[in-house]
């Protein structure tokens, strides 16, 4: 078989990466159609709804059973085994072909397909703590020094701008509005960092002494790292040397 050029590697690297980002466009598609539905039928439950033992409205199982968490397989008894082959049994037969993930409540032993079944709404006690974490965060304007704009061409050939924090060194994102689409979904074949999303004087200056700070952070810990190295390297060249006089024959 003939050796590949490296214009034949690029062009085959370019059409791999435009299928996959056709698939999560796909894939992304596919869940927004979903979570439409979930809402046009009412599926979701209110926290109210799960306490007053509503079953799932994608499955019609109970959303928690009390039976408390499954012991690992292997030290499961046989009665329990049973039990566990059986609703395995029956969530296959429900979910045959979703090929999604699951979830569970804590302390429940019925198991929920994340393509059929609406996800559970968040309790009180997690919204508090959501709230208290999210009061605690700087505010947009202290963290704009920490944002890159990144260039994401997608796969209808527009180019998107997405911006997150610098330290990301590529763009997790699969799938983003198109502003040239009418804000359609379309999925990322190719991002670029352009550089610093706000370029404020003052932004600009807080960012650099920022990055100063983190290099001379960086540039301490390696010559700590080399001062170890030179004391070891150090002790065994004298450990070396000893050894070499004790084989030295005697004069």
């Amino acid at each position: 078989m003939a050796k590949l050029t490296e214009e034949q590697r690029r062009q085959r690297a370019a059409a791999r990466a435009r299928q996959k980002a056709l698939a999560a466009e796909q894939a992304d598609r596919q869940d927004n159609e979903r979570r439409e539905r979930w809402a046009r039928e009412g599926m979701r439950l209110t926290w109210e709804e799960v306490l007053a033992g509503e079953p799932c409205r994608g499955c019609g199982e109970p959303m928690h059973d009390s039976l408390g968490d499954w012991p690992p397989l292997m030290k499961l008894s046989e009665e329990q085994r049973r039990e566990h082959d059986a609703a395995e049994a029956r969530f296959k037969e429900k979910h045959p072909n979703c090929k999604s993930s699951r979830w569970s409540y804590s302390g429940s032993r019925v198991t929920h397909c994340s393509s059929c079944c609406p996800p559970p709404p968040l309790s009180p006690h997690t919204l508090r703590k959501l709230a208290d974490f999210c009061a605690t965060l700087p505010s947009k304007e202290e963290r704009k020094k920490d944002f890159d704009t990144w260039n994401l061409t997608l796969t209808c050939d527009h180019v998107a701008q997405h911006i997150q924090h610098r330290e990301h060194d590529h763009v997790s994102t699969r799938v983003v509005d198109c502003p040239e689409c009418g804000g359609e979904r379309r999925g990322v074949v190719q991002s670029v960092r352009v550089g610093p999303a706000y370029s404020d004087d003052a932004i600009q200056a807080e960012r650099a002494v920022a990055d100063e700070e983190r290099l001379a952070g960086e540039l301490a810990a390696a010559q700590e790292k080399l001062r170890r190295e030179e004391r070891k390297a150090e002790s065994t060249r004298r450990r070396i040397e000893e050894m070499q006089k004790q084989l030295k024959p005697e004069s």
